[in-house]
Parts: C-alpha cells; sequence; structure tokens
C-alpha cells in the first residue's frame, strides 16, 4: 500500500489536469521516497514530521491537522463504511494485485446496494 503514492498522485493529475499541491495518505505512505517525492514536486502532505522541528513547524502542524481532517471525513469516512459493513478490514491484500480486487469488489458491491435501494424506492426506472 505505502508504495502506491506516487502512482496516486500520478493518477490523480491525470484525471483532473491540474497540479496537487497537498496530499493527505496513512502514516504507511511516510516513506523516505514518498517524503522525497512529495518534497521535489512541491507537495504539502501531512506526514509526521521526521528530525527537529523547524522555525514554521506551528503553522505546519496546523496545515497538516487540516490535511488529515479533510481525508478522514473525505475519504476514509467512505471507505470506513465499505470497510466495517462488508467486513473487508479483516482481509490484507499482499499484492497490488489482490489490493486492486478488493477495492473493485468493494467499490462495484457498495454500487450494486446502492442501485438496489434506488429500486427499492422507485427513484430508478428502467434499470435492468
Amino acid at each position: 500500500e505505502g508504495t502506491q503514492f506516487k502512482n496516486t498522485i500520478y493518477k490523480a493529475q491525470g484525471l483532473t489536469k491540474i497540479k496537487v499541491k497537498i496530499a493527505g495518505a496513512d502514516a504507511i505512505y511516510a516513506t523516505n521516497k514518498n517524503r522525497v517525492f512529495a518534497t521535489s514536486n512541491t507537495i504539502q502532505t501531512d506526514f509526521k514530521p521526521k528530525g527537529k522541528p523547524s522555525k514554521h513547524h506551528h503553522q505546519q502542524k496546523k496545515l497538516k491537522a487540516m490535511i488529515t481532517k479533510e481525508r478522514a471525513s473525505r475519504l476514509e469516512g467512505s471507505f470506513g463504511k465499505e470497510k466495517e459493513h462488508y467486513h473487508l478490514k479483516k482481509i490484507k491484500a499482499k499484492t497490488k494485485a489482490t489490493e486492486i480486487l478488493w477495492i473493485f469488489f468493494g467499490i462495484h458491491t457498495a454500487n450494486c446496494l446502492e442501485i438496489g435501494r434506488r429500486m427499492q424506492q422507485g427513484s430508478l426506472e428502467n434499470v435492468a
């Protein structure tokens, strides 16, 4: 999982056509390689800092807290719900292929259930 940081940044930039300036990620992504990549691409992260605090550490701490809060509320909330509901948190992906597979099935299962709920409520007509 921690090896996908660079690919994720490139994918986001490719899809949005906007340069990523801020990125939030789990602690597993805070590797030296990812830190160097983020710094060299002027990407602010919420990685826990290494070494002595800089002279701007109070402002950096506030920025990191904002990034972490935004990531947690937008992304982790959605994935957390699916992981809890479908018991996906018990599954540990060991390779990139299994990681992609579990994400694929999790997202599509959630989408299928949402379509079913909408059909039941009558908000989707002619859905086969």
